[in-house]
């Protein structure tokens, strides 16, 4: 629940929404009560205003929602992490160097990979791979002599030549070795072609991460050797004369990790394995940290599962000083240091714009409740309570008798004793009283837990153009915190508490989880809707998985795309490089192998017999025809702003 202020301020806006707090830097509430994006943070000369993308986007005829994305945010966090690794390496003398790659995973998409991939040349920053698609997407795209493509997930023979042909054209492709029987396979396959590979072994940690993807590390991981079979693979490659081919040691222990001590933990049980096969006479050149650096979504620097408790500089110092001390302990070569940071790469420069469509309240309808001649005692009973509020002493005790009349009425109305219209009447006059209730118990110290619940149980549902299925899948999948704010009015109170629907027919389809003043509320704090002004809210921190995980239910297909670039010179800040279109019902029904040539020649012929036997003209026959097809050409998603 928003607390009520004198004047409201941008002060205010900030500690409600905390855009500051999970903005990475790049987003910020500008005085004009819109937010503003900051491709460079500390960089105030290029600051771009979101209403003046969305005017934008509605000038060149775009239609809504819409994915935004500002690839200097991206290019900006490619160069923050490897300019971080730099720093530290310095800092502390450290003798190897870094070689960063970006896990293909977290986001596919071409544009972001291609963005990724220029943005990383001048560090050498490479390619993860873990399927064989995405191992055919990095042999195009990762050209860079100087990086690494590191190869994890199950192989099969297939996935073995391709990565060999990449070492033969002169590539550093790293083959990670996830189960023993990989490495009987990949030595096989080398062996046949004839080409040396670079081979990599994945550890089973016995560190857990923190957080959702704990699992990730442990006995019963999905990945990995055991120390066992990580000898058995060393002692094997020896005695194929290819115990020189093994070059890194990759290991993993989660996603997403929110507390630093398990970073520190997996870093010096890392370190160790590495020293040991060292010193067992495979000097491999490699560490793979993997994954796992977090993003704050909630603003709360916290060890909750959408937080973490440190900063990037922070975990890439722990992983650089952590190898550093046991290598010199163990007085081994220090290795060159790989991470496969994806997350904390792509989520900042991604977000989901979408229109608010309608506002859906459960007390928004009421009827005449005046005093009528022969009513049931309920409707008399009830009234009583919501004429006399202001007498009653106890909170608890209206809040339980209004809520019993109620009760009974419904009972009563199933029994054919009460009518419609007197079960309408009880409806009205109740959520009067939950009202009045509500505005009571702000101005007093202590709240029965049940009057808590009333902010949620009065809050209106707004309706927006999207599906979570498609644009937000892990909100509803695995309950993952995405900050929600509107886009603009911040610099006006928010009166209306709510939740957000999509216009998908799943129940399941909404947002009711929000980081709203330091804290996790199921209401979101949102300006009253205007009749002539379109009211937008945005999804951020979309660009990390959010992107690429959508499904087809209801066949809405995949979102338009809007791609910004900062540009100083230009009067907003800005410019639309590339406007990519989302799926139309074409695309969307083929995909599910309908054949939408045939459905448009199948509806003109119904239309055609309509006009043979004069249910319609030729004229509009031919109109109905067109609407179909173009219908079918058409965005999967409603079109607002039409009257």
């Amino acid at each position: 629940m928003v607390t009520q202020s004198a004047k409201w301020t941008i002060a205010d806006a900030e500690r409600v929404y905390g855009v500051s707090r999970w903005g990475g830097g790049y987003f910020h509430i500008g005085e004009n009560g819109h937010v503003h994006v900051t491709p460079e943070p500390g960089n105030d000369n290029i600051r771009i205003d979101m209403k003046a993308v969305i005017d934008e986007i509605k000038q060149e005829g775009i239609q809504f929602p819409v994915v935004v994305r500002f690839h200097d945010v991206l290019r900006n966090q490619v160069e923050t992490l490897n300019k971080a690794f730099r720093k530290s390496i310095e800092d502390f003398k450290y003798q190897g160097q870094y070689r960063g790659v970006y896990p293909v995973k977290v986001n596919q998409m071409r544009e972001v990979v291609e963005e990724v991939v220029d943005a990383g040349t001048p560090y050498n920053y490479g390619l993860e791979a873990g399927s064989k698609a995405e191992l055919i997407t990095v042999l195009a795209l990762n050209t860079n002599v100087g990086s690494l493509t590191i190869l994890n997930g199950y192989k099969d023979k297939e996935f073995m030549q391709l990565a060999l042909l990449g070492t033969k054209l002169g590539r550093k492709m790293v083959v990670v070795v996830e189960k023993y029987s990989e490495l009987l396979l990949l030595v096989k396959t080398a062996k046949e072609l004839g080409i040396e590979p670079t081979i990599g072994v994945r550890s089973k940690m016995t560190v857990k991460g923190r957080g959702k993807w704990e699992g990730s590390g442990g006995d019963r991981a999905k990945f990995g050797l055991t120390i066992t079979e990580i000898i058995k693979t060393a002692r094997y490659l020896e005695s194929e004369g290819m115990g020189h081919c093994l070059k890194l040691l990759h290991f993993h222990i989660g996603s997403q990790l929110t507390d630093i001590r398990a970073v520190k933990e997996a870093i010096n049980e890392g370190a160790r394995i590495y020293a040991e096969l060292h010193k067992m006479g495979f000097p491999l050149e490699y560490v793979d940290v993997g994954g796992g650096l977090g993003i704050d979504y909630d603003g709360s620097n916290s060890t909750s599962d959408s937080s973490r408790n440190y900063s990037m500089d922070e975990y890439v110092a722990d992983v650089v000083y952590g190898m550093k001390e046991v290598c010199d302990l163990e007085a081994v070569p220090h290795p060159t240091l790989v991470s496969e940071s994806g997350r904390a790469i792509t989520a900042h420069h991604s977000c989901v714009i979408t229109e608010i469509v309608g506002e859906i309240r459960s007390n928004s309808a009421e009827i005449d409740t005046s005093e009528k001649d022969g009513e049931h005692i309920f409707v008399k009973n009830i009234r009583y309570l919501a004429d006399h509020f202001d007498e009653q002493t106890s909170l608890q005790e209206l809040f339980n008798d209004a809520s019993e009349y109620k009760e009974k009425a419904v009972d009563a109305f199933k029994l054919r004793v009460l009518s419609l219209e007197e079960l309408g009447k009880i409806e009205t006059l109740y959520w009067q009283i939950m009202v009045k209730l509500q505005h009571k118990y702000r101005s007093v110290d202590f709240v029965p837990e049940q009057l808590q619940e009333l902010d949620y149980s009065l809050s209106s549902q707004y309706l927006c153009n999207f599906s979570v299925f498609q644009s937000a899948a892990d909100t509803w999948a695995i309950d993952q915190l995405l900050p929600v704010v509107p886009l603009t009015r911040m610099n006006e109170e928010p009166t209306v508490n709510c939740s957000l629907v999509d216009i998908t027919c799943d129940s399941d389809g909404k947002i009711d989880q929000f980081t709203i003043e330091r804290g996790i509320s199921d209401i979101l704090p949102v300006h009253p809707l205007k009749p002539d002004e379109p009211y937008y809210v945005g999804l951020f921190l979309t660009g990390a998985y959010q992107d690429v995980m959508g499904d087809m239910h209801n066949l809405f297909g995949r979102l338009s795309e809007v791609h910004i670039f900062s540009y100083d010179d230009d009067p907003e800040d800005f410019y639309i490089e590339e406007f990519v279109r989302g799926s139309s019902v074409t695309d969307v029904l083929s995909v599910m192998q309908y054949n939408t040539k045939a459905m448009a020649s199948d509806v003109k012929k119904l239309i055609d017999k309509h006009v043979a036997s004069g249910g319609m003209n030729p004229r509009e026959g031919v109109r109905w025809t067109d609407f179909y097809e173009s219908c079918l050409d058409g965005y999967t998603y409603l079109k607002t702003g039409e009257k």
